[in-house]
């Protein structure tokens, strides 16, 4: 009889992994054998949704940290998530975010590099195209002009070109992954989203319907697209984590770097998610049409294919209803996220685009 085997499982090292994306990729880390070790400050993670490895808390500023968490756990990998994301605060904060968004990655970079850890997964976003002279309505491609329209998305952009060059110069593989608008929760219920306070179109759509926050605002019913209000690219954070697993795994020489679109390739507009949250809750959305906010695009809609081609990945769970219903189930009952039954600690639901 063969012997059992008593090998550790490979470690890889989620940087912002008590976040919401990270969370639901440190489950599918562990489902596939890996040991996801979380790296987080818990500034905007749940120390609730780590599950799955080791919490490590601490900063990407802080480079001793960062060697001493790849050192200890033997990280064979790291997906770096951590990061600020906020779209207008990084206009009130552009310095706060260069240091954290550009400075921290490349604090962990050079740990990578010092204890010879070769793959990187980055946590991208759609934010570096910003509008970049495209038609209205046209699917976004990889290679299509970057024009961030944020400090948010020059500091993405300028940390992608960051890991590109560092793959080139010193043999790191690494995969950066553009997300369009990750939604929905994990059908267990065990990890959702957890926002304080919540900017997200589809959790504020069900929170105003369950009356836990205040009539829903739609920015702008003028855009030139079919029902008039913005149209976006959902994708449900289970077929994300896929995504990032994917591009884990994906066999790649040493020095390539490699930027995918991650998203449904279908558009669906404001109206229709407010539809779809109705239908799922039962009762309508209470809700209002302000003016648009500036920089909202009409449309940001990926174009998929390079996912499919280069990683084998597409989307199964992403259903515009799929979607809403684990979103609803879990924001019936949260597993964490202080606050967010409390009457005094009620949403602001005004909804981006």
């Amino acid at each position: 009889m063969a012997a059992m085997s008593t090998a550790s499982p490979p470690a890889v090292l989620v940087t912002g992994g008590a976040g919401y994306i990270g969370a639901h990729t440190a489950k599918a880390l562990h489902e596939q054998g890996f040991l996801p070790v979380v790296f987080d400050d818990l500034s905007s993670g749940s120390r609730g949704s780590v599950r799955w490895g080791p919490l490590i808390e601490g900063d990407l500023r802080d480079r001793g940290a960062l060697t001493e968490a790849l050192a200890t756990h033997r990280v064979s990998a790291v997906i770096h998530f951590a990061g600020l994301i906020e779209v207008g605060r990084s206009t009130a904060k552009p310095d706060l975010f260069w240091e954290v968004n550009v400075g921290g990655t490349i604090n962990l970079l050079t740990a990578m590099r010092e204890q010879g850890v070769g793959r990187l997964v980055f946590s991208s976003s759609a934010a570096v195209y910003g509008q970049g002279g495209r038609g209205p309505l046209e699917a976004i491609v990889e290679t299509a002009d970057k024009a961030p329209a944020s400090p948010y998305g020059d500091t993405k952009l300028a940390a992608e070109r960051m890991i590109s060059a560092q793959c080139r110069a010193y043999g790191l593989t690494a995969v950066a992954l553009r997300y369009f608008n990750a939604a929905g929760a994990d059908p267990s219920g065990l990890i959702g989203e957890a926002h304080e306070p919540e900017t997200h179109l589809i959790p504020l759509a069900i929170a105003a319907a369950l009356g836990d926050g205040k009539p829903l605002t739609i920015f702008g019913q003028d855009f030139d697209t079919p029902d008039g209000t913005c149209l976006r690219d959902y994708v449900h954070v289970t077929d994300l984590a896929a995504a990032h697993l994917a591009a884990l795994t994906v066999e790649l020489p040493a020095g390539a770097f490699e930027a995918v679109n991650v998203g449904s390739g279908e558009g669906r507009s404001v109206s229709q998610v407010v539809e779809a949250v109705g239908r799922a809750v039962g009762a309508a959305v209470p809700h209002g049409v302000g003016p648009r906010r500036a920089g909202d695009p009409p449309s940001l809609v990926a174009d998929p294919r390079r996912g499919r081609e280069l990683l084998g990945w597409t989307p199964r769970h992403s259903s515009l209803d799929e979607i809403v219903a684990d979103a609803l189930r879990w924001e019936r009952s949260p597993a964490y996220g202080a606050g967010r039954r409390d009457p005094a600690n009620r949403r602001k639901s005004s909804a981006p685009a």
